[in-house]
């Protein structure tokens, strides 16, 4: 599976699960390309500016109103609750665990 594949696999899942969102009328980028490209970002393991590096370069077909480096990690801060319906549910064991 090529990196294109799984982050089109990947999109297709969150915006599924994130059908309820709106777009802010103002906004370039939908709520699933924002989580999206958290979750890349978290995959990825590198630091903001290699990340944006790749985006802007590897990545431009896929997100093409990719904002600016900065605005992209504001968003990502803060609108970091949406990634919440992402996270699995608490159980005993992994309660325990911590």
């Amino acid at each position: 599976m090529s990196s294109e594949d799984f982050i089109t696999e990947l999109f297709c899942r969150i915006d599924h699960a994130m059908a309820g969102v709106k777009k802010h009328s103002q906004a370039n980028l939908y709520p699933s390309e924002i989580v999206t490209l958290g979750f890349l970002f978290a995959i990825k393991g590198v630091g903001d500016r290699a990340f944006y590096r790749w985006v802007k370069h590897d990545l431009r077909r896929l997100f093409p109103k990719v904002p600016d480096r900065t605005r992209r990690f504001r968003l990502c801060a803060v609108h970091q609750d949406w990634t919440n319906r992402f996270l699995a549910a608490p159980t005993i064991l992994s309660v325990t665990d911590s």
